[in-house]
């Protein structure tokens, strides 16, 4: 018994370990929410650009500048950026040139907005516009066009010009699998000369096309519309329309799509515009 109790004594020490991680506080929310709300500014930013004219921009910035006493073109006023909603009266963008109102006021066409052509200076083009566009529709009397036909076209009348719109249909396309011409858009084109005579603005070309499928190798759009927009200028040419009256032919594959489903068939179409001349 001697003998054990020379042996030093065994000491156990039992550590006490708190599970969980506890509370780190909510200082990244807040770094978060601001990162949020700088990109929504941002992409606002850039949405904002697309939407307004060079001159809308010049008068913004004129606005902001303390280095001048007064500005060119005022910060407040009517249309798109000008003291009123860009949504008012069915305020749209359009191909990154502007909107186009509805219901214009004369000081638009003062300060740069763009507006549906009730300007003094530009009552006689938008008259031409709608008359061609009466022809084509049928509007006040017996149409031009054939009702299989009809069924294809769509005009308006916008800050760029009169906008006449050829586009398929579930029953009938405008280009063969192929990709050439059919028979369908021959005969638009031809009713699109015979209209095209009561004006003489420079027309342009777009071509638009449905999206393909993403599991394609390699995206066609842009081809395919290309395509399309040069073979329907080849059409007019080759039916009389001079050379020099057609100001640009604009390949926009499927980004610029007529109806929300990318894939729909009514994306294929022609845009042929009757510019405004200034």
């Amino acid at each position: 018994m001697s003998g054990d109790n020379n042996v030093a004594p065994i000491i156990i020490k039992r550590k006490k370990v708190v599970g969980g991680h506890g509370h780190h506080g909510g200082a990244w929310k807040v770094a978060y929410a601001d990162f949020v709300t700088a990109m929504m500014a941002f992409f606002l930013l850039m949405w904002l650009l697309n939407a307004t004219t060079e001159k809308q921009r010049k008068g913004i910035a004129d606005y902001f500048t303390p280095t001048i006493a007064m500005a060119r073109v005022s910060g407040g006023g009517h249309g798109p950026l000008g003291g009123e909603s860009v949504f008012a009266e069915n305020t749209l963008p359009r191909m990154g040139s502007g909107a186009t109102s509805l219901n214009p006021q004369e000081a638009n066409a003062q300060s740069g907005s763009f507006n549906s052509g009730e300007a003094k200076g530009d009552k006689g083009a938008v008259e031409e516009f709608m008359e061609v566009q009466d022809m084509l529709m049928g509007r006040g009397g017996e149409s031009m066009v054939a009702d299989e036909l009809l069924e294809h076209i769509m005009t308006e009348v916008t800050d760029e010009g009169l906008v006449i719109e050829f586009y398929d249909t579930r029953s009938a396309r405008l280009f063969d699998d192929k990709g050439l011409p059919t028979q369908l858009l021959k005969d638009l084109a031809r009713v699109l000369i015979s209209a095209s005579a009561v004006v003489t603005n420079p027309i342009a070309i777009e071509g638009h096309t449905s999206s393909y499928p993403v599991v394609l190798a390699e995206n066609p759009t842009w081809k395919v519309s290309h395509q399309r927009a040069s073979a329907f200028q080849e059409i007019l040419i080759n039916q009389g329309v001079p050379e020099e009256r057609i100001h640009r032919v604009t390949a926009h594959a499927d980004r610029e799509p007529a109806q929300r489903n990318p894939m729909d068939i009514r994306n294929n179409r022609l845009e042929i515009v009757f510019l405004r001349t200034k």
